[in-house]
């Protein structure tokens, strides 16, 4: 083989490297809350992203403390997630930049529609959950520092109780899974709104109590920190960033729907 065709060959390879790394699909690790996973809507919004992008989003679906933890631990490139006071202390601490307002829906209480504790219908939520523990009537806690259990501990502080006994129980599961349970024990639980349409047919369970300014469920992206986490993908975390809070994925998250209803409402830049 002559010189020359050698040196043309090697260029050949140099060249379909060059080609082959610039082509690469970028990997972007996110962890993020059961309810953006359990609704459906990562797999209605993740799509669009990637084909734009040429990249795979590696989703890890869990609580919102253990969603911020491993975000903390640097095991992720960004996070979403819904619990405002516990993202605010993650960018305090400088583990987070750049956080953003992505979206927003809301809690409501679930129960059986035999409605033991007589709380069906009701916007008042303190009132309400004083006559589930004054009735002893069963709750299906998630228990798992998630944004739901995190605001559901704060709705027990703010009424002085809670239910006790063997009428409290405290799952450490995923709200797909707490449905579930409530819905097999005939109890009541504090879930968001799209996992319960999600799961609504599979459950039989009611909405009991609706309506509540405290029960307002707002969701927020945050990369994480690349002084801390130089081997992040910032870049890839921010293009997400970007796009979820840009006009198309906004658009994206409102024509998301389950069951026919609407589950998620756009929020960046209110």
């Amino acid at each position: 083989m002559s010189r020359r065709l050698v040196l043309q060959l090697s260029f050949a390879a140099l060249l379909g490297l060059f080609g082959s790394s610039a082509g690469a699909q970028q990997i972007i690790k996110l962890s993020t809350t059961t309810s953006t996973e359990n609704s459906g809507l990562l797999t209605w919004l993740l799509p669009e992203f990637e084909k734009q992008y040429n990249a795979k989003v590696q989703v890890i679906s869990v609580g919102t403390g253990k969603a911020l933890e491993l975000a903390k631990n640097g095991d992720v490139d960004v996070t979403l997630v819904h619990a405002r006071a516990s993202e605010d202390k993650f960018m305090a601490e400088g583990y987070g930049v750049n956080r953003r307002d992505v979206m927003f829906n809301d809690f409501i209480i679930v129960g059986p529609t035999s409605d033991p504790a007589g709380i069906a219908g009701s916007k008042d939520l303190a009132r309400s959950l004083t006559k589930l523990v004054d009735g002893n009537a069963r709750f299906i806690s998630r228990g798992d520092n998630s944004g739901t259990d995190q605001m559901e501990q704060s709705y027990w502080k703010r009424i002085g109780k809670k239910p006790q006994g063997n009428a409290y129980v405290s799952a450490g599961l995923g709200m797909g899974e707490v449905l579930t349970m409530a819905a097999e024990l005939q109890a009541y639980t504090l879930t968001d709104r799209a996992t319960f349409y999600a799961y609504r047919a599979k459950t039989g369970l009611s909405i009991a109590v609706e309506g509540d300014k405290a029960m307002f469920n707002p969701y927020g992206i945050i990369a994480v920190n690349p002084a801390r986490y130089p081997d992040a993908n910032f870049k890839g975390a921010m293009q997400l960033v970007e796009w979820i809070t840009s006009p198309a994925g906004q658009q994206r998250i409102a024509a998301f729907q389950v069951s026919g209803q609407q589950v998620f409402f756009p929020s960046a830049g209110r």
